[in-house]
């Protein structure tokens, strides 16, 4: 046996043994002050280049090639979590998330820039790719914060994941400004009001586009079912394909495609809601069985719960394998990049981040809605950063190196910072926050 194909047999011994161990020890974990990703990034680090040397990716050779796997990742988690997320659109539920994922970011945009640019001698361009790396919340590392299904009205859980879908497109118009600023486009920057036009384009046609296509493909795979029986199965090669298909279209139009994915879950949902009623779509399927599944997706009345919920189910657990193997990659980055991360700058903005940042801005942004005090404190303490920051990272780099070099230790700094920090303190934080919060009203 030669030394690539002991390489490759070790490879598919470890990936298989972590996953084996992961399903069998979830319910123990699910216990303990512990995450999944805090367990995947130990272990990237470990065979990455400061361990035994198995996954040795260089983040400046393979930007590229990292930043299409981190994309793909993202738009799996941004469409469970639209799926997750099950309120008419004229329900207040839908207010802090919006709060959260639109002034909340830009206010910690804004001051992650400022201490970037005045308290790090960073340009302008680049302090503001960094703000944009660090406001975006993430939407893979926080799945255990979502509902706990589809029509959960816990605020908290439905605020955090809203926020979570959303801002990550929204971050999208500030990165590609300070690549703009970075690169002293003077084309671009000289026309201020066609900028502008650009920017609110790439909102409107994302929405537009994740909206339709999500409203569409639920609307005729349904009818297809329930008038012809075609259509039949093959839930997830839908998810998948909705996915691709409303992403690329997306982005061929210069749209946001990361906050077109997320209108296409919501889409889907609202879709599966306005057919189900105001039952969840879990107790609407209760008493399907395995053997009678194909006929409930026939059904008039079930066909639309049975879409969108098989359509979640698949892309749950597609996160769930797309979460270990970025955090892999992740942990192998961070390997390789370790002592860069020890300097005062990546804890100074940690700090900043964690406790000035993100607190000020979601109580600036609460401001006036009546929520609790509890919920504006456990919002403004758990907002993860993860996946999120390290596509803006690799977004930097691969259109602007020169000047992002000296993001990556900050920007990594605080991924790992959140993921140990926030990923230990989620458990007892929700613990303590659900044994207080008063009963809801009959």
């Amino acid at each position: 046996m030669t030394g690539s194909e002991t390489t490759e047999a070790v490879w598919y011994m470890l990936v298989g043994v972590l996953l084996i161990a992961v399903a069998l020890a979830r319910s123990v974990i699910a216990r303990l002050p512990m995450t999944g990703a805090m367990i995947y990034l130990v272990v990237g680090f470990v065979i990455g280049p400061a361990g035994f040397g198995l996954l040795d990716v260089s983040i400046h050779e393979n930007t590229r090639v990292l930043r299409v796997i981190t994309e793909t990742g993202l738009i799996v988690s941004l469409f469970a979590i639209g799926l997750h997320l099950r309120a008419p659109l004229e329900n207040n539920l839908w207010s802090p998330p919006f709060r959260l994922a639109l002034p909340a970011m830009f206010i910690t945009i804004a001051i992650m820039a400022v201490a970037a640019h005045v308290g790090l001698g960073f340009s302008v361009g680049a302090a503001l790719l960094l703000g944009a790396a660090l406001a975006p919340t993430d939407p893979v590392l926080a799945s255990e914060l979502r509902p706990r299904e589809a029509g959960d009205d816990d605020p908290l859980r439905f605020s955090l994941s809203g926020e979570g879908g959303a801002n990550d497109g929204a971050a999208y118009p500030f990165a590609l400004l300070g690549v703009l600023l970075c690169l002293r486009d003077t084309q671009a920057l000289s026309h201020p009001l066609l900028l502008t036009a650009q920017l609110v384009w790439g909102v409107v046609a994302a929405v537009g586009i994740g909206w339709g296509m999500g409203t569409l493909t639920e609307t005729l795979v349904a009818k297809l079912r329930i008038r012809y029986a075609k259509a039949m199965g093959f839930e997830g090669f839908l998810a998948l394909g909705l996915m691709a298909a409303c992403y690329g279209v997306t982005i061929l139009v210069h749209g946001y495609g990361f906050l077109a994915v997320f209108c296409a879950g919501v889409a889907l949902r609202r879709r599966e809601m306005r057919a189900t009623g105001e039952e969840k779509p879990r107790e609407a399927l209760r008493d399907v069985s395995h053997g009678e599944r194909r006929a409930a997706a026939k059904d008039p009345n079930l066909a639309h719960a049975y879409l969108a919920e098989s359509m979640m189910a698949f892309s749950v657990e597609m996160e769930r394998i797309v979460e270990l193997a970025l955090m892999l990659l992740i942990g192998a980055v961070i390997s390789a990049h370790w002592r860069e991360l020890l300097g005062w700058a990546p804890l100074a903005m940690m700090l900043l981040l964690f406790f000035v940042a993100r607190p000020l801005a979601v109580y600036a942004a609460m401001a006036g809605t009546g929520t609790r005090w509890r919920q504006r404190l456990v919002s403004a303490w758990l907002g993860f950063r993860g996946v999120g920051t390290f596509y803006y990272l690799l977004f930097a780099l691969e259109r602007a190196p020169e000047q992002a070099r000296a993001l990556m230790p900050i920007a990594l700094g605080v991924l790992v910072a959140s993921v140990f920090v926030h990923g230990v303190s989620a458990s007892p934080v929700l613990n303590w926050y659900y044994a207080r919060r008063p009963p809801a009203p009959e």
